[in-house]
């Protein structure tokens, strides 16, 4: 028998222990978010923004970063604002740096994502905006530098999300960047009631598609765009609003999943050397169940039922469904949304951000999706839904189904907002995971998880020597008993934002892993036994 004696992972504590506080006001954290809102319904308004958690400075702990709006016609038009930066200081809180970290982007912010782009040892942050992004390296000192021309990856247009992975297996990460749709302040359209003379957002079918990025890191400080030779370029189609990259056919190299508004979604499958084949209808993930193209918002994998394949979630409009797609060694994902329980719950709801985590740390992974409107005034349209919505919090049941435990799981879920970016991580380093909502218009959420360690846990973080120094991309798999759970280090995922990269798995009453196996990116193989849980580690490629 496995050192653990255990053969079947069981909940160890009460559904109703588990709850999220919301800390924000307490921790420090001051940050509104301006939308720069007008009479005249710019899309952009509505659509922001989101952001994320990384360890800037290297103490071991997680920062946030949030993304703000800005004026779009004039100084006088809307408040000053800038992006947020806060520091993490432990039990004293949050300290707002960003001012001396010299990352106050005054544009107007989207999403984010954070990696060491030049494997130096510390995260360097990309920015995505309505207009050029911006490309930050770490000077490993609290401090970044603009090198965004240097880079040549600022995209132009509307960026959303970003994510970055190491396509071509070099050792060096490289970086896709959705982009939405061509709207222009001189392009701009009447939507709403023409009739009476009201305004609204615009539905994206108003204008046309802007194609996503796809850049390589030269290894020099450069990037170049490869989006054509690398077999990612989808003339006419996209307005991409979501990207994850992992590895859905476990051969060992990242692939590419877009969640696209209105379009179909992309599976872009990895060859090994950086070019991709689209898959996507033949996995079967670019439709809903009968064949529509639903508004793509945010998106995540992972290994939800536990088969050693990674899943899809991808979260839609009202009157649509938040989508699940089961992986399988075929190929071919099943369509799991209605009989995994998550699907009827959103049919009311406009989904955004959206994470696998284990929340309560049962060994399965759980799924929050961040709602709120994207039509401020949709109460003036005779619709039956509202502007500001509450959140879902799904608990896995282990058999392949969820229960929404959201009205369980504190006030915070039980409020309404107008939600857009969701990111997880351990910010206090209490052994479960904690949750960072970011909102239109609104402040932040950070939501303290309260019970879920209990159970017990594992955080493991990775240092790439072969592989990038991040390890984005590594799979890691722990042994409980006859159980295996399996996660993947990602750098940007759900929707304009960045979850932690380190990984913390719940391994229920279980005091020992009997076995974790990490692949590392260039390929290496590396394992560890009998490893007691509630603990952390820090594993070096190919050092004991």
């Amino acid at each position: 028998m496995p050192a653990s004696g255990i053969v079947l992972l069981s909940l160890s504590i009460a559904l109703a222990e588990v709850h999220f506080v919301d800390i924000t006001e307490r921790a420090g954290i001051t940050f509104h978010h301006n939308n720069a809102a007008t009479d005249e319904k710019y899309m952009m308004e509505t659509m922001g923004s989101g952001g994320g958690l990384f360890d800037y400075d290297g103490d071991g702990d997680l920062d946030i970063y949030l993304l703000n709006g800005a004026s779009l016609t004039g100084p006088t038009e809307a408040p000053a604002s800038t992006n947020r930066l806060y520091r993490n200081d432990g039990a004293a809180g949050f300290t707002d740096t960003t001012s001396q970290a010299g990352v106050g982007d005054t544009s107007f912010g989207m999403g984010m994502a954070a990696a060491d782009f030049d494997n130096d040892g510390d995260l360097d942050l990309y920015i995505t905006n309505f207009g050029d992004n911006v490309f930050y390296r770490n000077n490993g000192d609290g401090t970044f530098t603009d090198v965004t021309n240097q880079a040549g990856a600022s995209a132009g247009g509307w960026s959303a999300s970003a994510a970055f992975a190491d396509a071509d297996g070099d050792g060096f990460l490289d970086l896709f960047v959705c982009r939405y749709v061509d709207f222009r302040l001189d392009n701009h359209k009447f939507c709403g009631n023409l009739a009476d003379n009201v305004p609204a957002y615009c539905h994206p079918d108003v204008y046309n598609a802007e194609p996503s990025v796809l850049y390589r890191n030269r290894a020099d400080g450069t990037f170049s765009d490869v989006t054509l030779e690398s077999g990612v370029s989808t003339p006419g189609e996209g307005k991409s609003l979501g990207v994850v990259w992992g590895d859905y056919d476990n051969d060992g190299d990242p692939d590419l999943y877009v969640a696209n508004d209105s379009m179909r979604n992309f599976l872009f499958e990895n060859d090994g050397s950086g070019s991709f084949d689209d898959v996507t209808l033949l996995a079967g993930v670019g439709y809903s169940e009968n064949g529509q193209a639903q508004a793509g918002m945010g998106t995540d994998l992972g290994d939800y039922d536990g088969d050693g394949w990674l899943d899809i979630v991808v979260t839609n409009l009202d009157f649509e469904y938040n989508a699940l797609y089961r992986g399988d060694p075929s190929g071919v994902f099943a369509d799991a949304s209605y009989s995994s329980g998550l699907a009827e719950s959103s049919l009311n709801y406009v989904g955004f951000g959206t994470i696998f985590f284990d929340f309560d740390n049962d060994g399965w992974l759980d799924v929050l999706v961040a709602n709120g409107h994207i039509i401020d005034n949709i109460n003036l349209f005779g619709a039956v839904s509202t502007y500001q919505e509450s959140n879902f919090l799904f608990r896995n049941n282990g058999d392949g189904t969820f229960t929404d435990v959201s009205a369980a799981s504190g006030d915070a879920f039980l409020r309404e907002d107008v939600a857009r970016g969701a990111a997880a991580g351990d910010v206090d380093q209490d052994g479960d995971e904690d949750v960072l909502i970011t909102r239109a218009g609104q402040t932040a959420v950070l939501l303290s998880n309260e019970g879920g360690n209990q159970n017990s846990w594992l955080s493991i973080r990775l240092v790439g020597k072969a592989s990038n120094r991040d390890a984005i991309g590594a799979r890691v798999s722990v042994q409980i008993g006859e159980r295996i759970l399996m996660k993947e280090v990602k750098a940007g995922s759900s929707y304009l934002s960045q979850s932690a990269l380190e990984l913390t798995f719940g391994l229920a009453n279980a005091t020992v892993a009997d076995r974790i196996e990490i692949r590392w990116p260039s390929g290496t193989v590396q394992t560890l036994t009998a490893v007691p849980t509630n603990s952390r580690l820090t594993v070096t490629e190919n050092q004991p």
